[in-house]
């Protein structure tokens, strides 16, 4: 196995040009767990971690560009206001020494169904920039996973960064796992709220080959509450309603039975964080409109 050092974003892309089958690598802690394994020999492992870009986040009028090595402890410490979703599974991710280390740009290039930035990352309806000598582009994160442990990335492209605008609502991530800590998901769910466009959106985690959005419970959660009035009345929504949208979610599970779990516990466990998730996100939306209203 060779190990590839590249000083400059630049010489990234041409090592990576030059060596398609290189696997980069910045916190490790997907990739290592691979080789320690021996599920994986890469040919070329190049190391990232001298390009400084990768580490850098910055927070724009409506987005949030995060560059694709960024630890998961420094989003759960400085964008917890612009990205609560992904702050909150940031929480989730194995441990302190991990959440130092490991950053979303691994969990995309690994793109394992079971990956905590996954869920919210759909909800949020983030975009993830990509390069090569050829040239950038932004892959909208529903084309994203392609297969399972397979993303849109051509071989000759890294990711470089990730684009999320900035909440303008409550969101909300949950996650099964056998113990509290150092666990893959046994499945899990993210939901965002999104006030301006009256949207909702979901992810969902180590329930089908790759991560997925309920789109169906999605449609009928926005014609439910754009014809109940309840962006504008702030009414709490009705007991049916998110029933409904639960078993919605449920059913865009695709699941499968392994040590974590069954599918039908996963398909269970999916529809009760769908009804959690929607309660909570829309109580925290009825709390700030009254709390906008009293203001005013």
């Amino acid at each position: 196995m060779d190990f590839l050092r590249p000083a400059s974003w630049e010489e990234a892309l041409a090592a990576k040009a030059e060596h398609p089958t290189a696997v980069p690598i910045a916190g490790g802690t997907d990739v290592m767990v691979e080789i320690n394994f021996d599920h994986r020999r890469p040919e070329y492992l190049m190391d990232l971690n001298r390009i400084g870009d990768l580490c850098a986040w910055e927070v724009g009028e409506d987005s949030v560009r995060l560059g694709a090595s960024v630890p998961y402890a420094a989003i759960m410490e400085h964008l917890r206001a612009e990205l609560p979703g992904l702050a909150l599974a940031s929480h989730t991710v194995a441990s302190p020494q991990i959440r130092n280390r490991g950053g979303v740009g691994g969990n995309l290039g690994t793109a394992s169904p079971a990956g905590d930035a996954h869920p919210a990352l759909l909800a949020a309806g983030a975009e993830v920039e990509v390069e090569s000598v050829r040239g950038a582009r932004r892959i909208p994160i529903d084309a994203f996973y392609t297969g399972v442990k397979r993303n849109a990335l051509a071989p000759d492209e890294l990711i470089r960064a990730v684009h999320v605008k900035k909440a303008d609502g409550p969101q909300q991530f949950s996650k099964v796992g056998t113990r509290n800590a150092m666990v893959i998901a046994v499945c899990a769910f993210g939901l965002a709220l999104h006030p301006r466009t009256r949207t909702v959106r979901t992810g969902i985690g180590s329930a089908a080959p790759t991560p997925v959005r309920a789109k169906t419970a999605e449609e009928f959660l926005n014609a439910a509450l754009e014809e109940g009035g309840f962006w504008d009345n702030g009414k709490i929504i009705t007991p049916s309603v998110a029933q409904r949208f639960a078993d919605l979610c449920s059913a865009a599970c695709n699941p499968i039975d392994d040590v974590r779990g069954t599918a039908s516990y996963r398909r269970h466990a999916v529809k009760v964080m769908a009804r959690r998730t929607l309660t909570w996100t829309w109580e925290s939306y009825r709390g700030a409109r009254r709390t906008t209203e009293g203001a005013a």
